[in-house]
């Protein structure tokens, strides 16, 4: 762990085993914290915060700092990448692109720390000057998931160091390689002793400290919906400002005026990409009655060909699901939508292959004759797991798939661009696709409608969500009012 400049064991002396999940091979060990560990990071953040110099310091020396940060991954983009693959079971070219991906999120927010010093604002009061401003939060916890273990942590670290706050990261304790290397690399960059802290360990005593100490000025997180309501509930202690992010059940509805080739292969993308464990994976397939059956055929026969393997093998398409405890949940959610009624007629189980055997692997699956309300189709699998549904009008499209707790993202597919718009209007997401699947970057917000979340990462409000505004108001001509004689 990085804690106050220093990089130390935890104060327990235990340790984790990482576990590569495509064969279970130990890959490393990590230190193994407690809220012991967590209580020092955070009051060295505190300490850095409040008697350090980094909040005050001119904002083109901190941008310039998160800038060689970017430069620094970009030099060790393949020991990341590397990294990322033995710690996910991703394939090595999708950690590749994010690591590229995350080198430009610290260049996008490097570029903005000095462009956010606030505006001159009238005055209805003669004499005076009013102007707002934006400064940091303070003391922020940012605690990470396991499907995109440095991406995630960027989208956090990156905003809040350029708007001049400190830190204290707890990546997920199964997947931590990654943010540990950038926290070498920061400290090569020259981020203040302080400013910066890793602390690793489980979510029950090291990330529900940062939840409920009171030192702790925001929370912000990554990940399932029951822990985010756990960390709303525990942020209350201070009334700490909280920015979550809990995922989604995304809609993904094809017309069938679509372009039918680009849809079917985008379909295929959105869900069964990284084993569909992506909080904005396509997982709900809603198709226009006429074209369904056609469709799904298609779908199923190309998804039966994804070839499962190493992330370190070029053919593989599609690593293993992160852990036996995931596939676990997997498995069981399969098996509820076979008693819900939900036709299965791909997949549904484990790989027979020998060579995947020691792997946490489950093949695509697809379940037709689907409705809404199913707990397969309403519940976050997070894994290779597609539900398909039918519609026979926009009007029914958007009812459906505005049909969830969840609200985070969703493609419309149709040739028709004044329909596609029409839906896009009306649907219930933080981001809406059209005619595309899944592309994110660094100068576009992400987040949730609903119970996908509070706040947005990326972007301007990205960066504003680690900065308070305050009203300045000087009067230039004080003078008595004599209210009272």
């Amino acid at each position: 762990m990085y804690i106050n400049g220093k990089w130390v064991d935890a104060l327990s002396k235990n340790t984790r085993d990482i576990i590569n999940p495509y064969n279970q091979e130990i890959v490393a060990k990590a230190a193994e914290g407690d809220e012991r560990d967590a209580k020092e990071a955070i009051q060295a953040s505190r300490t850095a915060f409040d008697q350090g110099d980094w909040a005050n310091l001119p904002a083109n020396e901190r941008g310039e700092i998160v800038y060689q940060i970017a430069h620094l991954i970009r030099e060790n983009n393949e020991e990341l990448a590397r990294l990322e693959t033995l710690d996910s079971g991703k394939t090595i070219e999708e950690s590749r692109a994010d690591m590229d991906d995350i080198a430009n999120v610290f260049l996008y927010f490097a570029g903005l720390a000095d462009k956010e010093g606030g505006e001159i604002i009238s005055s209805p009061m003669p004499d005076s000057e009013s102007k707002v401003v934006r400064e940091p939060v303070g003391v922020c916890g940012q605690i990470t998931p396991w499907n995109y273990p440095l991406l995630q942590a960027a989208w956090k670290i990156a905003p809040a160091l350029a708007a001049g706050n400190t830190i204290v990261v707890k990546p997920s304790e199964i997947t931590p390689l990654t943010t540990v290397k950038v926290f070498e690399l920061m400290e090569q960059a020259g981020v203040p002793s302080g400013v910066a802290n890793l602390v690793l360990g489980p979510g029950h005593n090291t990330g529900a400290e940062l939840a409920n100490n009171e030192n702790v000025d925001l929370i912000s997180f990554t990940g399932g919906i029951e822990t985010g309501k756990k960390i709303m509930q525990a942020a209350s202690v201070n009334v700490k400002n909280i920015a979550l992010e809990l995922g989604g059940k995304n809609p993904n509805l094809v017309f069938a005026d679509a372009d039918f080739e680009t849809a079917v292969d985008q379909a295929l993308n959105a869900v069964f990409f990284h084993a569909g464990q992506v909080c904005s994976a396509g997982a709900r397939l809603l198709v226009e009655e006429s074209i369904h059956d056609q469709f799904v055929e298609e779908l199923a026969t190309r998804a039966s060909r994804i070839t499962l393997g190493s992330g370190f093998d070029n053919e593989t398409q599609s690593g293993p699901l992160i852990s036996e405890e995931h596939r676990a949940k997997v498995e069981h959610y399969v098996e509820i939508g076979k008693e819900e009624g939900a036709h299965l007629i791909l997949g549904g189980k484990r790989p027979d292959d020998p060579e995947l055997q020691n792997g946490f692997f489950y093949l695509p699956t697809i379940f037709t004759e689907c409705s809404s309300d199913m707990k397969i189709v309403q519940e976050e699998v997070f894994g290779p797991v597609l539900t398909i549904e039918k519609f026979t009008s926009k009007e029914e499209a958007v009812s459906l798939a505005n049909d969830t707790i969840y609200g985070l993202s969703g493609a419309v597919w149709s040739t028709d661009l004044e329909k596609a718009e029409f839906v896009a209007s009306k649907l219930r997401l933080g981001t809406v696709w059209i005619n595309d699947f899944h592309p994110y970057f660094a100068q576009a917000p992400w987040g949730g409608y609903k119970q996908s979340g509070i706040g947005r990462e990326l972007g301007r409000p990205g960066f504003e969500e680690y900065t308070e505004t305050k009203h300045i108001f000087r009067n230039k001509n004080p003078e008595p009012i004599h209210w009272f004689k």
